[in-house]
């Protein structure tokens, strides 16, 4: 879990086990204990392996593996990676009950359905719908066309 994530961390990031000991100042081969699971860093050393990644302390200890992939890196913070759907013949996914209840998803609710090249995201019909009120009222105040 943990040894494995600040692993993955470290060579995405494309950094060096001594690199990544001399930014949380520890000695190489304390940082290496981590990385084989001999000894675990405190939480002052979690936090600080956290920030330099740009995730949490949370996401550092989490086991997350997606069906089809295996093993993922913790995301970014403020990130969240729930995992793979499949659609069904109906053309229908059933989303991660760990983001319904994040985003208090529920039956009935309006979502609205946005993408690019990439893929797709779903955000709440209510918040675009507000947004898109600002972005028009800001247009006919300043006359600039949208």
């Amino acid at each position: 879990m943990l040894k494995e994530n600040i692993r993955m961390l470290r060579r995405l990031h494309g950094l060096s086990q001594e690199e990544v000991a001399e930014r949380v100042s520890v000695s190489r081969q304390a940082y290496a204990k981590w990385e084989r699971g001999t000894t675990i860093p405190d939480v002052e050393k979690c936090g600080l392996l956290a920030k330099m990644y740009g995730t949490t302390v949370d996401s550092l200890l989490r086991d997350e593996t997606t069906e089809g992939i295996g093993s993922i890196p913790p995301p970014p913070a403020g990130k969240s990676i729930w995992g793979s759907v499949t659609i069904n013949e109906r053309g229908q996914i059933v989303i991660p009950k760990g983001a319904r209840d994040r985003y208090c998803l529920a039956a009935g609710m309006r979502l609205i359905v946005l993408g690019d090249e990439i893929g797709i995201a779903l955000i709440p019909a209510e918040f675009f719908e507000k947004q898109m009120k600002a972005v028009m009222e800001m247009a006919a105040v300043t006359g600039e066309p949208v």
